[in-house]
């Protein structure tokens, strides 16, 4: 159930990834997007900012596959945002699932969960190593502001990220919008495709 802990944190993350910038080992400034190691659903290593988000637009959310709440109903609505991108998924548009489970969710847990659910081409479903996810979790904000409902991962936000890196363009939407909704969302943020509706 989304609460008031969501709402608040809709509104901050609304706020605060407008202006997301890499962070790597050794930089300073305001640079936010880790470039944490994980893996793919299909057993890949992957820097998260050098492989998955430079210089593209992406929608992120996080998820884990054994969640019986929104994820499944996130997941399908989600299938029908990448049927509307078409031949875009993949090749302008990039979408990432992250656990929030990542002792469970190994990358073959994820990739029965990505044949169970008919994921097609450009959607990847990431894991690693927990403390690197939660790194990444908060510098993405996908998190409560309350600890209490932060610690639930039951309760998680139901949000997505939506960015153009190479634009420095980033916002959010619900994972439960409308997959039209979405996909407004996302044409929003590219550059290439700001009159699409």
């Amino acid at each position: 159930m989304l609460g008031m802990g969501t709402v608040a944190l809709g509104l901050y993350a609304l706020h605060s990834v407008l202006n997301l910038r890499p962070t790597e080992a050794g930089t300073t400034g305001e640079q936010r997007i880790p470039n944490t190691p994980l893996y793919t659903h299909e057993g890949k290593a992957v820097r998260f900012y050098d492989d998955l988000v430079r210089g593209k637009v992406v929608a992120i959310n996080m998820m884990y596959a054994s969640c019986t709440g929104i994820c499944p109903t996130a997941t399908a609505n989600l299938k029908q945002v990448q049927k509307l991108l078409g031949d875009r998924a993949g090749r302008d548009v990039f979408m990432y699932s992250i656990s929030l489970q990542p002792l469970l969710d190994s990358p073959q847990v994820l990739k029965a969960y990505v044949e169970q659910h008919g994921i097609g081409p450009g959607w990847q479903f990431l894991t690693g190593r927990p403390d690197d996810v939660e790194q990444l979790r908060y510098a993405l904000g996908f998190y409560d502001p309350d600890p209490l409902v932060d610690a639930n991962k039951a309760s998680h936000t139901g949000l997505l990220r939506i960015g153009s890196d190479a634009d420095h363009r980033w916002t959010t939407a619900a994972a439960l919008a409308t997959p039209k909704q979405i996909w407004r969302t996302i044409n929003h943020v590219d550059r290439t495709r700001l009159r699409a509706t």
